[in-house]
């Protein structure tokens, strides 16, 4: 079959789904949505759309059946049905069993912590006396998780002292969820790297990210990170060494702690492009989302080499605006012909939702830096709704 010719089926029509459709049709692949949304952000670039839920077995099936080659842009689906998808013949990549493991958090970190890839302490809980004794076996500082789900800090319960662990154990369900708990770790820097590996094995690392969160969602990332050249090496070598534990195909996020005194622990994992990535659209030779197509259909891997400094900012929606979007500013952020915004297409906009993000690539990290952040406080997504 010639490679271009394949169809591509993609679990997911959010900006993930659909800035790796830009780059599939690009090249010319048939791509195939798996959305619930009438008007998710894909809908308007797919050639086909199956309209159904993520949990709807039929319509997944029948993804599978129409495509040559299956992906997802979000991790919370159906992988033990695409499990079953894979053993009966389809191709789907990243690999269902590689996302069931990563799914559950604890089988994650067990997966990794049984590699040698270094984790923060952790622990499954089952009840109240059990998170009691683990979190002053870590000093009283832990984060408590939910096991599976979770995203941009929700199904995680920060606790900063004994105090607060009843209020956590509240917070995430009294034990109606299956649980774990981590040692809080005093980290300098959270960072992050893609990693790719294609269907013959090779592999494409990029830059080592640096993330800053506001509210638990990703603000801004600076590309290259700002941590020393040790920490900085290891932290591509770890990335490394995950895409090796999970057998991935394709794009993996690898979120990773750098302590003080330097020391690199991973905090999870992503199989799937993910938004610290988004840079890589005008900062690398190639982007995390065409590396994904070329990965899962077979292509020869693009360079992810870095052009030139970068900063991403996520574009949110304003505090106390909902319904149908509305976008200030982008004329006076474009002032700066530096600037390149990203709007994802949204129709409906809510509190912290995120809408788009903004990219500028400069000569050195602190001119990126500002110049995207002059940028972002002229824009302002609002909805025609006010609480």
């Amino acid at each position: 079959m010639n490679v271009l010719s394949k169809k591509i089926g993609i679990i997911g029509g959010g900006q993930l789904g659909k800035m790796m459709i830009l780059d599939a049709k690009r090249l010319g692949f048939y791509c195939i949505t798996l959305d619930p949304s009438n008007d998710c952000p894909s809908h308007s670039i797919s050639d086909e759309h199956i309209q159904a839920a993520f949990d709807d077995r039929e319509a997944i099936r029948q993804l599978a059946e129409r495509s040559d080659v299956v992906t997802y842009e979000f991790e919370h689906i159906d992988a033990e049905f695409l499990n079953i998808l894979e053993d009966e013949g389809y191709t789907i990549y990243p690999s269902p069993k590689s996302l069931l493991l990563i799914q559950d958090k604890l089988l994650q970190k067990n997966t990794l912590k049984e590699a040698n890839i270094p984790v923060p302490d952790y622990v499954q809980v089952e009840n109240i006396s059990e998170l009691e004794n683990a979190v002053k076996k870590f000093d009283g500082a832990a984060m408590l998780k939910a096991r599976r789900g979770g995203y941009d800090g929700k199904g995680n319960a920060l606790i900063s002292s004994m105090d607060a662990v009843h209020e956590a154990y509240e917070q995430l369900g009294s034990g109606e969820i299956p649980l774990m708990v981590e040692r809080l770790v005093p980290f300098e820097k959270e960072v992050s790297v893609l990693a790719c590996r294609g269907i013959q094995g090779q592999i494409s690392i990029y830059p080592v990210g640096e993330n800053h969160h506001k509210n638990s969602i990703l603000d801004e990332t600076i590309v290259p990170a700002r941590i020393s050249q040790g920490a900085y090496n290891e932290a591509l070598k770890i990335a490394e060494k995950v895409l090796d534990v999970f057998h991935g195909v394709g794009m993996f996020c690898i979120e990773l702690f750098v302590t003080k005194d330097q020391e690199v622990l991973v905090n999870e994992v992503a199989p799937r492009p993910h938004n610290s990535g988004h840079y890589t659209i005008e900062g690398c030779v190639t982007s995390q989302f065409e590396q994904h197509v070329r990965a899962i259909t077979g292509l020869p891997f693009g360079s992810s080499h870095l052009r030139l400094p970068s900063v991403m900012k996520n574009l949110l929606g304003q505090d106390g605006y909902f319904g149908k979007t509305l976008v200030e500013g982008i004329c006076q952020a474009y002032q700066d012909a530096d600037v390149k915004v990203h709007m994802y297409g949204k129709t409906m906009t809510t509190p912290f939702r995120k809408m788009g993000h903004l990219t500028v690539c400069a000569r050195d990290v602190d001119e990126a830096l500002s110049k995207a952040r002059q940028a972002y406080d002229k824009i302002k997504i609002k909805g025609e709704d006010k609480a």
